[in-house]
C-alpha cells in the first residue's frame, strides 16, 4: 500500500527526490513518516506530514535540507532532499499511521511500511 522511489547514488552537496506513492485516498487521514536505517545502525525518524494540515515535522539532522509536500491528485509524498552529505547514506522507508503529534518519531506508531529505497551519498 505505500511504494518507495527515487534513491540513488549521488555526490556530496547534490539533491535527490524521494517520493512515497500511497493506495488510492486511504491514508489522507493519516501521518506519513520518512526513516532512515544505516548499515549496523538503527532505523531513525526523518521527516513526517500530517496529510490532512499539512503540518511537518523534521530531524534536527535534516532540519533546513529536508522538505516534506504531497501531491493529493497522485497520492503521493515527497521528500526533497538537498545538500545532501555522506552520513545521510542509508536505505529510507516511508511509513503511516494514526498518532498524537509527540509519537511523531516513534517508528512503533506506525502501521504501514513500504520497501525500502537506497540512498547513497559519496565524500
Amino acid at each position: 500500500q505505500l511504494q518507495a522511489s527515487g534513491g540513488g547514488f549521488v555526490q556530496a552537496g547534490g539533491s535527490l527526490r524521494l517520493s512515497c506513492a500511497t493506495s488510492g485516498s486511504t491514508f489522507r487521514g493519516y501521518t506519513v513518516g520518512w526513516f532512515r536505517q544505516a548499515p549496523g545502525k538503527e532505523r531513525e525518524f526523518v521527516a513526517g506530514i500530517m496529510w490532512s494540515t499539512r503540518i511537518t515535522f523534521y530531524a534536527d539532522l535534516v532540519k533546513g535540507r529536508f522538505t516534506l509536500g504531497r501531491d493529493n491528485a497522485k497520492n503521493t509524498v515527497y521528500l526533497q532532499m538537498d545538500n545532501l552529505e555522506p552520513e545521510d547514506t542509508a536505505v529510507y522507508y516511508c511509513a503511516a499511521g494514526t498518532m498524537i503529534q509527540s509519537s511523531w518519531r516513534n517508528r512503533h506508531a506506525y502501521n504501514y511500511w513500504g520497501q525500502g529505497t537506497l540512498v547513497t551519498v559519496s565524500s
